[in-house]
């Protein structure tokens, strides 16, 4: 019986979810607005997934950008994704339903746009920001590159970097907020707007190029709060009671100024909220105690959200006083995995917060928006029975949530809260859980700082000396187009269509075409493509014991990209050799050296769903282990270049400065313990990429990798100024000359001044010249020419050293 009302509850969420698009052309009932007072249970939701249960917003948003369909067919998409998600948290009984969650692209960019905040190179001329410049800011275009992309805090998701300068004037040039809560009152539904802050937004931006040095973003906080006020009041006149703010920023380690610039911005508001319930929202982390004290003492704010999962000195704050009368939006289920909340634990957190706040002003939600969850389990049908009983999507979320809601005013299912304690049971349970054999080997790592016996300038002279690489060698990071006609191979192998004979010569045949156009285009070090991967995650992970895997368990990264992270339930360890048969076939098609190419122990760590019943470091240590294995059959087998993607190391940085050395010390030991036992003549790469490595250099040089390629063209270059202010880097490294997230082609002029850039701060015997980023994204129409582009860049610079001009 218990199951079987479980399965009820979590249906009810997503019955309608995996059949999208939907046209709604009528709503099927009413909700009228309300007062928190008169709920008997109070729920919430911080944000939820945007791109559709299958991705429809993927495929719609492509396209659209290929032109085989038109805005309005894309706008459609759209609307049916957000009516299909209101009209099922209506129903669940969620009573704080976000809107403007949604984005076509990237929240931060919709905020952008919504401020006016386009940078003068797009042309854009006022009014109303349409889908051109939209999503020219987001991709760039054939005259112009897109803005800066960079992670959002310390997740796998992607946002565009807002460009502010001195003179900039915003102007309420977006009204999608407005927009999309008209369009879900239209269905009878009131939802509750969501903002990005006006701090936040402020911090997540950066100086536009050639501004002053005294320039500071915070002085344009005066500037933005009109527009702020003049959304506000269209809501308002709309009929939105609640709005939320999402300030993130609160959480991080904010100065004097930047607490100043948030009571400011909100005094400023304050007239505005007249009328308004207003919601300040926080996540990834705890608040600082003098930030906590700063954003409680707001007065015309009527709640706090706090994350109470990763916030884990967030109940303490909270003891030692919280303003009588305000609401405490309390996110004790998890937005950021998958595991299903255990709910007897979480309703006696809330229980502890009734007593701190009282009964009447806990709304229950989640710890921050479920964007980065996938979207719905009920999609999964081949996922292990077991395991999947462990599980939580983001539509069995949103069910948890309104349980814990209503268990907390007495109207507790019983059934579905025992339900749930079986599963945890199962899982703490059971055998598939722990290895003895491993966690001894991690055990016993202890004993050890796993640096390499050389130094990097002695290995370099070694691996030079055996390889005889030209100055300014050449190289790409590691995958080639993923085409259509690739992926279908994959999946009709997979479904057992064709045999392993087949698809394996069928591979080899890819692998040879993507040598050969290396070779003809002249590039130094060669790779083999990947043809064979469907993500560099999810194919080791399906190598290694410890992991599951969705079918539909995608997760946005950006844009139209998304990822279907594994899912790590136990204990980590290589069952065989994983990729030594592709690279040795690969080297054996060609002279060039070929390098091996391996996703690292903390990519592999922090681009998946974590087991949350174990330390994030004994996980890690556990994948170094099984990549060391690989590294050295690898080396056995004859590849001469081994290159180790730790693409993620900078994105599980954590948000606190307390917490950072601990966590750059067991990364950086991971990445060592996987390359700690090959020869100097081995040469070790690594790649990283969009994030900002310029306060974590020195961890990268304690990583000991023997050359490092590193994203800098879509970020303007800023990489380059640790150099300028004096750092040392002895070891290989090559910034990226030009960016593959955008489709335009760089020229060779382009190219070749990046590189000179580069030779202003880098040595040229440790300069490398790559893109910035693997290649599985772009159409080879685009590589092909960015490539030649940039070999004829390297060969331009090579000569003029040479001959000294």
């Amino acid at each position: 019986m218990g199951q079987l009302a479980f399965a009820h509850s979590i249906f009810l969420f997503s019955s309608r979810l995996h059949k999208l698009p939907i046209r709604f052309t009528s709503p099927r009932f009413s909700l009228p607005s309300f007062s928190i007072r008169a709920m008997t249970s109070h729920s919430h939701i911080v944000g939820y997934p945007r791109i559709g249960p299958k991705r429809e917003l993927k495929f719609a948003l492509e396209s659209f950008w290929e032109g085989k369909s038109k805005a309005e067919d894309l706008k459609q998409v759209g609307a049916d994704i957000r009516t299909s998600i209101w009209k099922q948290m209506a129903e669940v009984g969620i009573k704080f339903i976000p809107s403007n969650t949604f984005s076509y692209y990237d929240h931060v960019l919709d905020t952008t746009a919504m401020l006016g905040a386009v940078p003068p190179r797009y042309g854009w001329n006022g009014g109303e920001v349409g889908f051109d410049i939209y999503f020219s800011m987001a991709r760039g275009n054939d005259s112009v590159p897109a803005m800066e992309m960079t992670k959002w805090f310390d997740t796998n998701y992607h946002y565009i970097v807002p460009e502010l300068g001195p003179d900039i004037k915003f102007s309420y040039a977006s009204h999608k907020a407005v927009e999309e809560y008209k369009e879900a009152k239209a269905l009878g539904i009131d939802t509750v707007p969501v903002l990005i802050g006006p701090l936040s937004y402020i911090l997540l931006s950066k100086a536009a190029k050639d501004v002053d040095k005294s320039f500071s973003l915070l002085s344009l906080i005066e500037k933005i709060v009109p527009v702020y006020k003049e959304v506000v009041a269209e809501l308002k006149a709309a009929g939105a009671t609640w709005i939320q703010f999402d300030e993130p920023s609160l959480v991080m380690d904010l100065d004097t100024l930047q607490l100043q610039t948030f009571t400011k911005a909100y005094s400023e508001l304050e007239s505005s909220f007249s009328g308004l319930n207003v919601l300040i929202e926080t996540y990834f982390a705890d608040v600082p105690i003098q930030t906590y004290k700063a954003l409680t003492s707001l007065k015309s704010v009527a709640g706090f959200g706090f994350d109470l999962v990763r916030g884990t000195r967030t109940l303490n704050l909270l003891k030692s006083g919280f303003p009588p009368d305000k609401y405490l939006f309390a996110g004790v289920v998890d937005g950021r995995n998958v595991w299903a909340n255990d709910l007897a634990a979480s309703l006696c957190i809330l229980q502890v917060l009734e007593g701190i706040v009282g009964k009447e002003n806990v709304v229950v939600s989640t710890s921050c928006s479920l964007l980065h969850s996938a979207v719905d389990l009920v999609n999964e049908t081949k996922l292990d029975k077991e395991i999947k009983s462990w599980l939580a999507f983001a539509a069995q979320k949103v069910v948890e949530v309104n349980a814990l809601a209503k268990a907390l005013v007495g109207q507790k299912d019983q059934a579905f809260f025992a339900s749930n304690a079986t599963s945890h049971a199962s899982r703490r349970s059971s055998p598939r859980v722990k290895n003895e054999s491993v966690q001894k080997a991690v055990a016993a790592l202890k004993d050890s700082d796993h640096r390499r016996a050389t130094s990097v300038s002695a290995r370099l002279a070694a691996q030079q000396k055996k390889l005889n690489l030209p100055i300014l060698p050449t190289t790409t990071i590691g995958s080639f187009p993923q085409t259509p006609e690739l992926r279908k191979l994959r999946h009709v192998y997979k479904a057992k269509k064709i045999n392993e004979y087949d698809y394996v010569n069928a591979m080899k045949e890819e692998i040879k075409k993507i040598i050969k156009l290396q070779e003809e285009i002249g590039i130094d070090v060669l790779v083999h493509g990947e043809p064979e991967r469907n993500d560099m995650v999810e194919y080791f992970g399906e190598q290694l014991s410890g992991f599951a895997f969705s079918v539909n368990g995608w997760v946005q990264s950006y844009g139209s990209r998304c990822v279907k992270p594994p899912i790590i339930y136990g204990d980590v360890s290589r069952l065989r050799a994983m990729t030594v048969f592709t690279s040795s076939t690969a080297q054996s098609m060609t002279r060039r050296p070929m390098k091996g190419m391996l996703t690292g122990p903390v990519t592999i760590l922090n681009w998946s769903f974590l087991r949350n019943d174990q330390e994030r470091h004994e996980t890690c240590y556990q994948i170094a282990l099984a990549i060391k294995d690989e590294v050295e059959d690898l080396e056995r087998a004859g590849i001469s270049i081994i290159q180790i993607d730790e693409a993620a190391l900078r994105e599980g940085l954590p948000l606190r400065k307390s917490e950072q050395p601990f966590y750059l010390e067991w990364a950086v030991q991971s990445f060592r313990i996987t390359n700690c036992g090959v020869k100097d003549t081995t040469q070790i790469h690594t790649h990283m990429c969009y994030s900002n490595f310029n306060d974590i250099i020195n961890a990268i040089i304690n990583m000991d990798a023997d050359v490092i390629t590193i994203e800098n063209s879509r970020s303007d270059e800023k990489l380059l100024s640790v150099f300028q202010e004096g750092v040392k880097y002895e070891a290989g490294i090559g910034p990226g000359v030009y960016d593959i997230h955008s489709p335009r082609v760089p020229s060779t002029e382009e190219i070749a001044d990046r590189i000179n850039k580069m030779l202003a701060v880098l040595d040229c015997k440790v300069l490398w010249v790559n893109p910035d980023c693997g290649l599985k994204t772009r159409k080879y129409s685009e590589v092909e020419s960015a490539l030649r582009n940039m070999v004829a860049a390297a060969k331009l610079i090579r000569t003029k050293l040479a001959t000294g001009n």
